[in-house]
């Protein structure tokens, strides 16, 4: 359950770090459909919720048209895919979360996938960000007042009365292009309790925690310790949502230390696929699938198995140094030091999305002049680095880390909590 009163929040940086693999379960899923089961592709397809809400934002920027073939309608396209994660109290959430009234976006992430497919960012925006949030249209037809208030309110403002997940979004996709000038192109609504079953589907994720995680028995009943350890579905979405405790930053009661603990949780779970030898086991593979379908509610055009996966393939040459997380810049707000502000350098953040534009740390550097030949050596392709030869398995598998974050044994920076090698 969610306290009223909460510490403020010690402004702990949210660091950048890197990723591989987002598209592994959709490339996937185009494997399974590939396999001309048509009952397959049904279930698949079923298992996905169709959301509307794009219709219901209000002064919405038009997407920039493309001239995408018919067989990859997001070919050439950059991408911008609000993601959010939602604790809607429903009778299984409530088992998890507690009973509340209304709708909740837990998490909210806007991300980026470049148009070539050479990298893509992802920007995580605090809920607790005090920020305008426009009126938006309400399930009755009505439409809310424009507010300043707390930034995961505006999935509550535009769910109403009557608990519409498609406005909630509606208004939670108004309130980011409002406030960032980004055009939302997609949107993704991830369901707690289905987090569950991806990491059960998965056979769990491993993680090394730097130090014991326990959660404050006020707010739940996480209990975790330090070192190398398989997280199940239920202890995965308990370090998910844990905000106060002690143990990897929960004694700061902050949501900007909990970003940090869920963006090390996804790159773990990205190296989990990795690892695994997903496409060559059709069982898994179609349990994996079915069970990140069955996570989401998405729009129209990705609440389609070939679509969605035909997206996935695009996304196969993009390295894990190349996919990066960023937190948004903020500052204590001066009206409430329980909550944030964002400071001007997320601006720079939000133009370069708009852009297509990757951040510093992905721009091709200068070429280096080699002292031995006098020459300037030739940067790789995108200005990504070649990784050491040795040191990790040709499928990605990496030994056991201190969880401390790092550099891994492929040059890839991971965070607190990720092992390393």
């Amino acid at each position: 359950m969610t306290s009223s009163v909460r510490p403020g929040p010690r402004h702990a940086r949210v660091p950048a770090t890197t990723a591989r693999g987002p598209a592994i379960v959709l490339v996937a899923v185009l494997v399974t459909v590939a396999s001309g089961a048509a009952a397959v592709y049904l279930d698949l397809r079923g298992r996905l919720d169709v959301s509307a809400a794009e219709d219901l934002v209000l002064s919405a920027p038009s997407p920039a048209a493309t001239t995408a073939p018919p067989d990859d309608p997001f070919a050439g396209a950059a991408m911008n895919i609000l993601v959010m994660g939602t604790d809607v109290r429903d009778e299984e959430n409530a088992a998890l979360a507690g009973a509340a009234p209304g709708m909740r976006s837990d998490s909210t992430m806007l991300v980026h996938v470049s148009g070539d497919r050479t990298w893509a960012e992802v920007v995580s925006i605090p809920r607790d960000s005090l920020v305008d949030v426009p009126e938006c249209l309400l399930p009755d037809g009505d439409r809310s007042r424009a507010r300043h208030t707390m930034f995961n309110e505006a999935f509550s403002i535009g769910a109403g009365p009557q608990g519409s997940s498609d406005h909630a979004a509606a208004c939670t996709i108004g309130t980011v292009q409002s406030l960032t000038g980004v055009t939302v192109t997609h949107h993704l609504v991830v369901r707690m309790t289905g987090v569950i079953d991806v990491v059960d589907a998965l056979g769990g994720v491993r993680m090394c925690l730097p130090d014991p995680v326990d959660e404050d028995p006020r707010y739940g009943d996480l209990h975790l310790p330090a070192g190398d350890q398989r997280l199940d579905g239920w202890q995965s979405i308990g370090f998910l949502r844990a905000r106060h405790g002690t143990g990897m930053g929960l004694e700061m009661g902050s949501d900007l230390t909990r970003i940090t603990r869920q963006q090390a949780f996804v790159q773990a779970a990205v190296r989990e696929l990795l690892a695994k030898d997903v496409l060559g086991d059709a069982g898994e593979l179609y349990g994996v699938a079915r069970a990140v379908l069955g996570a989401l509610t998405a729009d129209p055009e990705l609440a389609d198995p070939v679509r969605l996966a035909a997206f996935g393939y695009s996304l196969r040459g993009i390295d894990r140094t190349r996919v990066v997380f960023t937190g948004v810049p903020v500052t204590a707000a001066a009206s409430d030091p329980n909550r944030v502000e964002w400071t001007s350098a997320a601006d720079e953040i939000w133009q370069r999305l708009a852009a297509d534009q990757p951040p510093a740390a992905l721009q091709p550097t200068a070429p280096e002049v080699d002292a031995g030949q006098g020459e300037a050596a030739t940067p790789p392709a995108g200005g990504a680095a070649t990784p050491p030869a040795g040191g990790a398995g040709d499928d990605g598998t990496v030994g056991p880390g201190d969880g401390t974050g790092g550099t891994d044994a492929l040059g890839a920076e991971t965070l607190p909590g990720v092992c390393t090698a």
